[in-house]
């Protein structure tokens, strides 16, 4: 047989040990196990989400029926005092005080203050200083709207200096001074024509003369006495000078006056803090337009 007939067989190479084809199962198995650990850790920090706002909600709604319940013991409060005066529906007429009842309670009772045509109308108290009835009620327990108290440099029972301080706070309820606040609208202001101030011995029938915004460091408010009557009628023009709200005939009235009687509560307005609202007694308002 010719041999160009024939190929030679070449000896077979001892091949490399093939490699199984990659087909992605193990990277696969990897991903998804990867995937799996993320989408756990992702539901455990949305249950930890969860829970945590449902704690700080239930914390806020704590907070809120603690606020209300508070409010409403205040109210409670307010009424059971409130209960201890007779106050004219007109305003007319000065409230008639049942003083014997109310030391029987707190013998620290140096006064009322009514607003007619407000909720304004309560006991006012002194103690030795200037924090006690800021939460403590009349009967000598913790309370949110504490009582309406003179300033305790003032001289009891109050309108005996230039300046009667009486402070109050500013309930958002709408309770004890907030409408002291709120007479920094102009109409509102004109819609007051009589404060009371009531002591055991005497019934000042006052009316608001401005309305002024300051902050708790502010020292000038607490001025009682002055050497004459004309550093205490600059004194009062400087204050009509910064007033939100005033008379129109107010720079006339202070130049007659010789007593106010200052009402003093919070405000929520940034950079001041304090609302303060000062009355002439309406006598002398009267004397001094009259001149």
């Amino acid at each position: 047989m010719a041999a160009s007939h024939f190929k030679q067989e070449e000896p077979k190479r001892a091949g490399r040990r093939q490699r199984p084809r990659d087909d992605g199962s193990k990277g696969g198995h990897a991903g998804d196990r990867a995937k799996g650990r993320k989408r756990s850790a992702s539901r455990i920090v949305s249950t930890i989400l969860l829970v945590v706002g449902i704690a700080l909600l239930a914390v806020a709604g704590g907070m809120w029926l603690h606020a209300q319940w508070q409010y409403h013991l205040q109210d409670e409060e307010n009424a059971k005092l409130a209960a201890y005066a007779e106050v004219s529906d007109d305003g007319d007429s000065a409230p008639v005080v049942d003083w014997d009842s109310l030391k029987a309670i707190n013998d620290d009772v140096v006064g009322w203050i009514q607003v007619p045509g407000t909720v304004i109308n309560y006991p006012v108290y002194q103690a030795s200083d200037n924090d006690y009835y800021l939460n403590t009620n009349a009967e000598g327990v913790y309370g949110v709207g504490g009582q309406i108290f003179m300033d305790y440099e003032n001289t009891p029972p109050g309108m005996q200096d230039a300046q009667t301080v009486i402070y109050g706070h500013h309930l958002k309820n709408g309770a004890m001074f907030k409408q002291i606040a709120d007479m920094d609208d102009q109409e509102f202001f004109d819609s007051i024509g009589t404060v009371w101030y009531v002591t055991e011995d005497a019934a000042y029938e006052l009316e608001p003369l401005l309305v002024y915004y300051t902050n708790e460091n502010d020292t000038n408010v607490r001025m009682f006495a002055f050497s004459s009557e004309d550093e205490f009628h600059t004194y009062l023009t400087g204050l009509l000078d910064k007033a939100q709200t005033s008379r129109s005939d107010a720079a006339q009235i202070i130049s007659g006056t010789s007593h106010v009687l200052t009402l003093c509560t919070c405000n929520y307005i940034d950079g001041y803090g304090r609302t303060v609202l000062v009355c002439v007694p309406k006598d002398e308002a009267q004397a001094a337009t009259a001149a």
